[in-house]
């Protein structure tokens, strides 16, 4: 079998394989990920992404470049909880670094009024 024949391989048997399966049965992430939760990886380790499950290597790689949950989910054909939960499991490693969103301020008086300031200068 060659490489690129291999590589094709690994990157369907997400389609074979129940997406519980990926997840070891686990439906909750560690973290609270919305669809437009930014991620990125801060330092790329080749190593570590030769070591992952092809499912989490794709996401590893992907988060090479700041990308949404739902964009992971979409361009790796991976169903959005898998995404949460693989995601989730990076982030404990320390692989990837997941960007606050506006959830995570909610209650944080001075950002939101911050941000509402922002809003009101955009041009209309």
């Amino acid at each position: 079998m060659s490489t690129e024949n291999g590589s094709a391989q690994k990157k369907m048997r997400s389609k074979r394989i129940r997406p519980y399966a990926l997840t070891g049965g686990r439906t909750k992430p560690r973290y609270d990920l919305l669809v437009e939760t930014l991620i990125s990886v801060p330092h790329y380790d080749p190593s570590l992404s030769d070591s992952l499950m092809p499912e989490s290597r794709l996401l590893y790689e992907r988060a090479r470049t700041r990308v949404s949950i739902a964009e992971l989910s979409v361009l790796l054909s991976i169903p959005l909880g898998v995404v949460r939960v693989l995601v989730s499991d990076l982030a404990t490693q320390g692989a990837i670094y997941i960007h606050p969103t506006a959830h995570a301020y909610q209650h944080d008086r001075n950002v939101l009024e911050r941000i509402l300031d922002g809003l009101k200068r955009l041009p209309v």
